[in-house]
């Protein structure tokens, strides 16, 4: 049973960046894709950025697309998503999840972390 775990969040300025970390156990990572999601109060949860099992294929959600950037150690199981020019729009919880079978799909995902809050205020 795969099991992941969200970390690196925090409270940062607007402008700043932060990485978020996704470590994985129980299973390798290099046959899933992976996905980071985010849920702001009173808000649904969003997709915002996917990467495919190897090869490695990208896609964000136009919110996050130039200031995110999502990868991948296999090596290391864990997943990372670098979040630069943060603004407070981007305070959330972040998840990470991942679905058996090389290719994203926002909506197929079937394991899921805990979540890591990110605040962006000044």
């Amino acid at each position: 049973q795969l099991q992941l775990v969200e970390s690196g969040g925090g409270l940062v300025q607007p402008g700043g960046s932060l990485r978020l970390s996704c470590a994985a156990s129980g299973n390798s990572l290099n046959y899933y894709a992976i996905g980071w999601f985010r849920q702001a109060p009173g808000k649904e949860r969003e997709g915002i950025a996917c990467i495919n099992g190897i090869g490695g294929s990208t896609n964000y959600a136009d919110s996050v697309k130039g200031r995110f950037t999502i990868s991948r150690d296999n090596a290391k199981n864990t997943a990372y998503l670098q979040m630069n020019s943060l603004k407070p729009e981007d305070t959330a919880v972040y998840y990470c999840a991942a679905k058996y079978g090389v290719v994203c799909d926002f909506s197929a995902m079937n394991y899921w972390g805990k979540g890591t809050l990110v605040t962006v205020s000044s």
